[in-house]
């Protein structure tokens, strides 16, 4: 949503689940959507309290945007799949159907992005965008100095080896590490490559998105200056 709380017709149609935005533009195109009475035009944008018509029947008005960061506890799955009891939609118990943006392993903690606008999903998951994410990781034995280096290197896992990421010492046994990739159990794979278990493992941060102070098992939505720069990085637009 643009900041002055308009969004594009296509997309206000689109989000009703109608039909596509492609299709909303033929509909368009064809005289057949009004915005508060005027015949609209490719590119308008709506803005609260604008009744929107097509074909003079008032259009139903779309589910708004959800944007959320939880503090995800050990033990929820990350999962749309409602059969799995441990799910993280009916554990967040949202009013919207939302879905999580990624994953952290069930043993995993920390943040989470989940949402109900399909359009930032891949932006923000797309490897080449180069979106950071913060973990703290405790492990099982002392932390050396090689240990860190080699780790942010690269480490052969997966038939692959990680791109270099940022490690930091915290103390004996906790580092900091900040990733662009998101391979399956990444952070646990490249350690045992080490001989090293993870003891624990909280992510702190996704891009911007700082988990902060919020408790465990709590989610927020994320706020508004949050939403700007998101869109801003990921160029999208509604």
């Amino acid at each position: 949503m643009a900041e002055d709380g308009s969004i594009s017709l296509n997309k206000y149609i689109s989000n009703t689940g109608i039909c596509s935005r492609r299709e909303a533009d033929k509909w368009i195109e064809a005289g057949r959507v009004k915005i508060n009475n005027i015949i609209a035009q490719k590119g308008n944008r709506v803005f609260e309290n604008d009744i929107v018509t097509i074909d003079n029947k008032p259009l139903k008005s779309a589910p708004k945007n959800v944007y959320i960061a939880l503090n995800k506890p050990k033990g929820i799955t990350c999962t749309t799949d409602l059969k799995d009891k441990d799910n993280i939609i009916d554990y967040v118990n949202h009013k919207e159907r939302i879905f999580p943006i990624g994953r952290l392993d069930k043993a995993s903690t920390g943040l989470i992005l989940l949402t109900n606008d399909g359009d930032i999903v891949n932006k923000i998951l797309r490897e080449k965008n180069e979106n950071e994410k913060e973990y703290i990781v405790k492990v099982d034995q002392a932390i050396t100095e090689r240990f860190l280096k080699r780790m942010s290197q690269g480490v052969p896992i997966l038939g692959t080896t990680t791109k270099p990421c940022k490690v930091h010492f915290i103390n004996k046994y906790t580092f900091k590490i900040i990733l662009t990739q998101g391979l399956n159990r990444q952070i646990r794979r490249m350690c045992q490559y080490f001989d090293y278990n993870v003891v624990s493992l909280n992510r702190i941060r996704i891009m911007h998105i700082e988990l902060g102070d919020l408790e465990k098992g709590k989610w927020r939505n994320l706020d508004k200056n949050e939403l700007n720069i998101l869109f801003k990085k990921l160029n999208h637009h509604t």
